[in-house]
C-alpha cells in the first residue's frame, strides 16, 4: 500500500495538468458527506463548471449514503469522510457488497475538532485522554476538563456507529469501530446537526470536522493537546485526530468521460489549489499522516486496497 502512495506521488506530477475534452451541458450527481460538501465540493463543482460547462448537482446526506447510492447507481458521484464497512466473517476481512462496486479516491486530510460555542471561554485545550473520558461518560461537568465551572456538559454525538465522524472518531482515537459512547449524551443525525445545535448551547460540546465547522461563524474549535488544529499543524502530522476525504465513483468511472473529466480535475494542481483555499488540506500534501493513522484505520485501508477499490490518482 505504502509503496504505491509513493508511485502515486511521483506519477501525479506528470498527469496534473491532462484533461479530456467534455462535451457541454452534461450534468453531474454528486450526494455525500456534509463535511465534503460544505468543505470543499460546492468550490470545486463551480470551477469545474466555468471550465467544462458541465454542471454538478449537489446533495448532502452523510457518508453511507454517498457510498451507497453510488454503488446502486442513483448517483454519478459521491463523497465520503469514511471508509466503506468491512465484514470480518468466516476470517475473511471483506468490504460489505453495498459498498464494494465503487472506486474511492483520496482527495484530502480533514481533522476532527472537538467544538464548543463562540462564546463558551471555560477551555481552551482538550487531551486525547480528556476526550476519551469524555466521550465514554466518564467526564460529565466542566470542571473535570479544567474549567472554574462545575456545570453538567452537554455532550453531542453522531447518531449510530458508520456515520463519517463516529466511525473514524472511534478508530483513530479509540482504535475500535465498536466503542460505546456516553448513553447520556444528546444524539444528532448528522454532524451538520451537531454544528448548528453548539451555536446555540453555551454549555455544548462535540466533535466535527474542521472543514465544515471552519465555516460556522459560532463556533470555536478547541486545541488538541494543546495544539491548534490548523492546516500547518494537520500536514506536518503534529496533530493527531484526523480522516482522508473521498470522491466515490463507480467501478466503471472512466467509460464516462465527463466523470473521468471529473476526478482528473480534482487530482490536478488546479484542483488542489481550489481545494486547499476552501480549507481542506489535499490528500498529496498531507502523505505523512498515513504513517501516524491508528492500526485499525490502516487495517481498513489495506482491506480496501486489496479489493481493488481503493484508488489512488483514479489509477
Amino acid at each position: 500500500m505504502f509503496k504505491k502512495i509513493l508511485l502515486f506521488t511521483l506519477l501525479s506530477f506528470f498527469v496534473a495538468g491532462q484533461h479530456t475534452a467534455v462535451a457541454a451541458n452534461k450534468e453531474i450527481k454528486w450526494v455525500g458527506c456534509g463535511i465534503s460538501k460544505l468543505g470543499f465540493m460546492k468550490d470545486l463543482a463551480k470551477a469545474f463548471e466555468k471550465k467544462t460547462g458541465v454542471k454538478i448537482k449537489i446533495e448532502g446526506g452523510g457518508a453511507t449514503k454517498g457510498l451507497r447510492q453510488v454503488a446502486s447507481g442513483k448517483s454519478d458521484l459521491g463523497g465520503s469522510c469514511r471508509l466503506p464497512l468491512v465484514s470480518r466473517e468466516k476470517r475473511s476481512a471483506r468490504v460489505i457488497d453495498k459498498e464494494s462496486t465503487i472506486k474511492l479516491i483520496p482527495v484530502g486530510w480533514d481533522a476532527l475538532v472537538v467544538i464548543v460555542h463562540k462564546d463558551n471561554k471555560l477551555i481552551d485545550s482538550i487531551s486525547r485522554q480528556q476526550l476519551r473520558d469524555l466521550l465514554t461518560g466518564k467526564i460529565t461537568n466542566w470542571k473535570q476538563l479544567g474549567a472554574k465551572s462545575s456545570k453538567k456538559i452537554n455532550l453531542y454525538i453522531r447518531k449510530g456507529k458508520i456515520s463519517g465522524v463516529g466511525r473514524t472518531l472511534r478508530q483513530q482515537l479509540f482504535n475500535n469501530t465498536d466503542q460505546e459512547f456516553a448513553k447520556t449524551a444528546i444524539v444528532k443525525k448528522s454532524s451538520g446537526k451537531i454544528e448548528k445545535a453548539l451555536q446555540k448551547d453555551m454549555l455544548g460540546i462535540g466533535v466535527s470536522g474542521i472543514s465544515s465547522s471552519r465555516h460556522r461563524k459560532n463556533l470555536r474549535m478547541l486545541q488538541l493537546d494543546s495544539l491548534e488544529p490548523t492546516m500547518a499543524n494537520l500536514k506536518s502530522a503534529k496533530y493527531t485526530l484526523y480522516r482522508i476525504l473521498f470522491l466515490v465513483a463507480p467501478a466503471n468511472y472512466k467509460e464516462r468521460p465527463e466523470l473521468k473529466e471529473f476526478v482528473n480535475f480534482a487530482l490536478s494542481n488546479e484542483g488542489s489549489k481550489i481545494i486547499r483555499k476552501a480549507g481542506t488540506l489535499p490528500y498529496l500534501q498531507g502523505i505523512g499522516l498515513m504513517y501516524k493513522a491508528s492500526a485499525d484505520y490502516i487495517d481498513e485501508i489495506e482491506v480496501v486496497d486489496r479489493q481493488g477499490i481503493y484508488t489512488l490518482g483514479g489509477n
